[in-house]
């Protein structure tokens, strides 16, 4: 490996550390399993649930940035934490909605002190409590939210009393009009919680799966269902949301065993119901996690799949983002290892493929949203706990990385001057010959300038000139830099060529000593821009601190 191909290469390594302080210094959500996923104008909000010990995580508030590419194994949690004034809760459902479709609506969840309804404008950065027209229904928990034509969809769930029944409503939000309404119940199915559910294009929401089993348990590694049922997916309920009415259709080919937890969304054809994960009755063969039922024969299949295949989740939230479907936390998997967040490309109906890098090139979806809480936000603020997070990380891998530059820096210049005084040293002083009216040469030292001047002497009337090579003194402080002043000839014919040591000297390094030079100049643009970077980061986060604390104040 040549000296400049491992000097660029351990840059590259000082710039990935710079990235991974930066990441690991950022909070993230502790939360594992029951929270809400809202996509709203390109990002992914996650709130509530309950952590590793199946405790209701705190107050915690973040969204992950889907607008620019990123892998999953370097997220780049946003914390909003600071503005969060819920309580603690999980179980709760959410949607994008509002006049301008633009506004996160929570509902219920296990907590009897929260009311029944938030928002969050994600212009503002704020929560409210909205004034609701008519009856306030009951609350409900373990349901999914499903919004079309800004009216979000109820369906069943458990009460929050102490015995959590399963009760059979169809709650109707408007979230323009902010009123309550609801639906028939005419043929509907069992009630039931933690089941899938998504709109389709012609205006119906599918339901499928779930439990109402108070019995069930399940190993939490493998989510094999150990005592109790949950409900068959060999029969999927329709809600027209038009009509006002339910109708069942039976399900064919290879149908899931039952199972709960899971999550469905609508392909970006809008021909296919996608579900992944869930806790269930293992049917006996491997391919329990992820499964296709074609909505034009509901015809059940097992698509091709290529990528690292992760370990299964349940209880997990998934959303449909460009062209991925976007699996976050769940139950399952081990957060030290694997990644909150999965990606599933679904942009090919032959062959699936498990990734690890999102791209948003691809226009995002027009599908009206098929996952339990489909919304989005726009915000530049950050929380004072990010804020320090940013700061100090950016402040130790700045300096980490400028150390690092400096070090190679110095290193090059060092080894260059021990190489010209080892080419001074080799060069003699030459032999005086049979010369006639040549002035001697001069070497002039220019302190100020740090550049070396060497006077060539002027040749005049002369005939037959052996070569005249003086010996200048060497100056290692700028190379490159040298001046020669060339010779003045006049009636001169027929002279041999007349050669400086300094010359020769650059003849001899003349490669090495472009390829250092251009080595050293991009070093120490590289060490400026990256300084610079770091004043300008902590700069605008002393900024948001600011903005933060007077909001605050306000």
């Amino acid at each position: 490996m040549s000296k400049s191909s491992l000097i660029y290469f351990i840059l590259w390594i000082l710039l990935q550390v710079l990235v991974e302080v930066n990441c690991q210094m950022s909070p993230k959500p502790s939360v594992l399993t029951r929270h809400t996923a809202t996509f709203i104008d390109n990002k992914l909000y996650i709130l509530g649930g309950r952590d590793l010990s199946d405790q209701l995580v705190g107050q915690e508030f973040f969204y992950l940035d889907f607008s620019a590419p990123f892998n999953t194994l370097s997220l780049l949690w946003q914390d909003l934490s600071y503005i969060d004034m819920l309580p603690q809760h999980a179980n709760a459902a959410s949607v994008k909605g509002g006049a301008n479709n633009d506004t996160l609506f929570l509902y219920g969840g296990n907590n009897l002190t929260m009311a029944l309804v938030y928002t969050f404008d994600p212009h503002s950065i704020t929560w409210g409590i909205p004034k609701i027209l008519g009856d306030s229904p009951i609350r409900t928990r373990g349901l999914t939210g499903v919004i079309n034509n800004g009216k979000m969809y109820l369906w069943s769930g458990m009460d929050t009393l102490a015995n959590y029944n399963f009760v059979n409503v169809m709650l109707i939000l408007d979230t323009i009009n902010l009123s309550w309404g609801k639906g028939s119940l005419v043929n509907s199915p069992t009630p039931r919680g933690y089941y899938g559910a998504t709109l389709l294009p012609n205006n119906n929401i599918i339901y499928i799966g779930g439990y109402n089993d108070k019995t069930l348990t399940s190993d939490p590694k493998s989510l094999n269902i150990i005592t109790g049922n949950a409900l068959t997916l060999s029969e999927a309920y329709i809600y027209d949301t038009i009509n006002d009415n339910w109708s069942t259709k039976i399900t064919s080919g290879k149908i899931p065993s039952n199972r709960d937890g899971f999550s469905a969304i609508l392909s970006l054809d809008g021909q296919r119901i996608i579900i992944y994960g869930g806790e269930f009755i293992n049917p006996g063969y491997l391919d329990t996690t992820l499964y296709v039922l074609d909505l034009t024969n509901f015809n059940w299949y097992v698509p091709n799949i290529s990528g690292s295949i992760p370990t299964p989740r349940a209880w997990h939230k998934a959303n449909v983002i460009g062209k991925y479907m976007v699996i976050s936390f769940g139950r399952g998997y081990d957060k030290s290892i694997e990644s909150d967040i999965l990606l599933l490309d679904i942009s090919n109906n032959k062959e699936y493929i498990w990734t690890m890098t999102f791209d948003p090139t691809v226009p995002n979806n027009t599908t009206p949203p098929s996952s339990p809480s489909t919304s989005q936000l726009s915000s530049s603020q950050i929380s004072s706990s990010q804020l320090s997070g940013t700061i100090v990380g950016s402040l130790f891998g700045g300096l980490l990385f400028s150390f690092g530059v400096f070090f190679l820096y110095k290193w090059n210049k060092n080894k260059q001057k021990q190489k010209d005084e080892s080419n001074s040293e080799e060069i003699t002083n030459p032999t005086k010959r049979n010369i006639h009216n040549y002035n001697q040469a001069i070497n002039n030292d220019y302190n100020n300038h740090e550049q070396e001047i060497i006077q060539i002497p002027i040749n005049e009337n002369s005939t037959n000139h052996e070569s005249v090579i003086p010996t200048p003194v060497i100056i290692n402080k700028n190379y490159g830099q040298e001046i020669i002043q060339t010779p003045n000839i006049e009636n001169t014919t027929i002279h041999e060529p007349i050669i400086s040591a300094s010359e020769i000297n650059r003849n001899n390094n003349h490669e090495q000593e472009i390829t250092l030079t251009f080595i050293d100049n991009k070093l120490q643009n590289f060490k400026d821009e990256m300084l610079q970077a770091v004043k300008q980061e902590i700069n605008q986060s002393l900024n948001n601190s600011n903005i933060v604390r007077n909001e605050r104040q306000g």
